[in-house]
């Protein structure tokens, strides 16, 4: 799958000219009024709430929050209602690698290119790595609400709306290298037994930092770590000899 989504956003890379993407010092201009599908009736953001995101204060911080939790909550009940929760959130995680290529993203961020060609574009990405089509429809809205900008962080709120009508515990695994299939199993297994959860989705993460070994980040936010690297190995013992004092001959 990993390999499908990246041919995809190579191709639609491919067809996006330079002229279409953004130059470095581009401001977008305010949004316009929100006009939403009846697929997603439940969302409901008015033009002053919408023409205030931009402000580039902590208000405009906590509304652009909102306005994405809004947005994301509306997708959750439409796929809880057609019972296509499960395959939404996939299609999120397609999503959200999809707009990590700056060159994609520039494009549908992009003001002067037409929305009916950001629609054709979209299609063509569903084509090539199927999404189910409310989520179609969905990207669909953002783009005539020019409110693409906001895509990272509704991939964000879903997956905790996801979570929390799951019942479903998030553990980021960080390490050095990929671990195997049954050792991820094994972690999920044992964050399954320290919160209870009903399901415990796995997020592997690679991280060069750590040296060997991993930790296991879970809880509210990524509040609780298990710690099993070498990293922190070696700061444990840096600390207990107290190196600091001594200057090592050139």
């Amino acid at each position: 799958m990993a390999s499908a989504l990246q041919n995809a956003a190579v191709s639609l890379q491919s067809k996006i000219p330079p002229s279409a993407r953004l130059p470095t010092n581009f401001t977008s201009p305010k949004p316009l009024n929100l006009s939403f599908s009846a697929t997603f009736p439940s969302l409901n953001l008015s033009t002053t709430t919408t023409l205030r995101l931009r402000g580039g204060s902590a208000l405009g911080t906590k509304m652009s929050a909102a306005a994405a939790g809004s947005y994301a909550a509306a997708l959750a009940d439409v796929a809880k209602s057609n019972n296509t929760l499960d395959a939404t959130s996939s299609d999120m995680g397609k999503v959200d690698k999809l707009f990590s290529d700056t060159a994609v993203y520039d494009f549908f961020a992009n003001p002067t290119v037409d929305t009916e060609k950001k629609r054709q574009m979209v299609d063509e990405f569903a084509k090539s790595s199927p999404l189910q089509p409310h989520t179609v429809n969905f990207v669909n809205i953002l783009i005539d609400a020019k409110r693409i900008d906001l895509v990272k962080d509704i991939v964000k709120e879903f997956e905790m709306v996801y979570n929390s009508l799951t019942d479903t515990e998030l553990a980021v695994v960080s390490s050095v290298v990929p671990l195997e299939s049954q050792h991820l199993a094994q972690i999920a297994k044992q964050v399954q037994k320290l919160t209870g959860a009903k399901n415990v989705r796995v997020k592997p993460v690679i991280d060069p930092s750590l040296v060997a070994g991993f930790t296991v980040r879970y809880g509210n936010s990524g509040s609780k770590l298990i710690d099993m690297s070498v990293k922190k190995q070696l700061e444990e013992i840096a600390a207990q000899l107290d190196l600091s004092d001594i200057e090592l001959a050139a």
